[in-house]
C-alpha cells in the first residue's frame, strides 16, 4: 500500500479535505477511543493539516502542525491519527517524517514539543522525542508532554 502525504494550511484546504479530516479524526479519537470531547478547539483555522491519502484517494492519515505559541511556545504536532485499516503498514512513520520535514522547511531548526498518549511514548521517542516528565489525564486518557530539542 502506497499512502501519498500532503501538508496544506487551513486556508488552502477544501471543504471536502477539511471534512475528510475531522471524519478522520472524530472515528479514531472519539468512536473508537470511545472519549467524547469537543475536538473543534480553534486551531485547526492557523494549522497546517497533513493529509494522508490512500490509492483510492481515501483520507487514510491526518495531523496538524501548529506554529509557535499557538499552543505551546514552540512549533506542536497535533491531532496524529490513522484509520485502523493502515494501522501496522508503517504509515505512521512516513506522517512523523513528513512533519518533520515540513517544519525543517517552513519554520527551520526548531524544538518541537507534543501532548503524547502514554503508550505512545516509545513511537515519538524513535524520532528524538523525550519525555519532560509532566504526565497528565486528558479526556481520560494519560498522556505524556514530549520534546523533540
Amino acid at each position: 500500500m502506497t499512502t501519498q502525504f500532503q501538508i496544506k494550511h487551513f486556508s488552502k484546504l477544501t471543504s471536502a479535505e477539511f471534512h475528510d479530516v475531522l471524519a478522520l479524526r472524530i472515528n479514531v479519537f472519539i468512536v473508537e477511543q470511545n472519549c467524547p470531547y469537543s475536538d473543534l478547539d480553534g486551531k485547526d483555522k492557523k494549522a497546517y493539516h497533513l493529509i494522508g491519502r490512500d490509492e483510492h484517494g481515501n483520507v487514510v492519515a491526518t495531523a496538524r502542525i501548529l506554529a509557535k505559541g499557538v499552543s505551546y511556545k514552540e512549533v506542536s504536532i497535533g491531532r496524529f491519527a490513522n484509520a485502523e485499516s493502515v494501522r501496522g503498514s508503517g504509515i505512521g512513520s512516513g506522517m512523523m517524517w513528513a512533519c518533520l520535514d515540513f517544519i525543517q522547511t517552513e519554520f527551520g531548526k526548531q524544538a518541537i514539543r507534543i501532548s503524547a498518549q502514554s503508550y505512545l511514548e516509545k513511537f515519538y521517542a524513535a524520532y528524538g522525542f523525550v519525555s519532560t516528565g509532566k504526565t497528565y489525564l486528558e479526556d481520560g486518557i494519560p498522556h505524556v508532554e514530549m520534546l523533540r530539542p
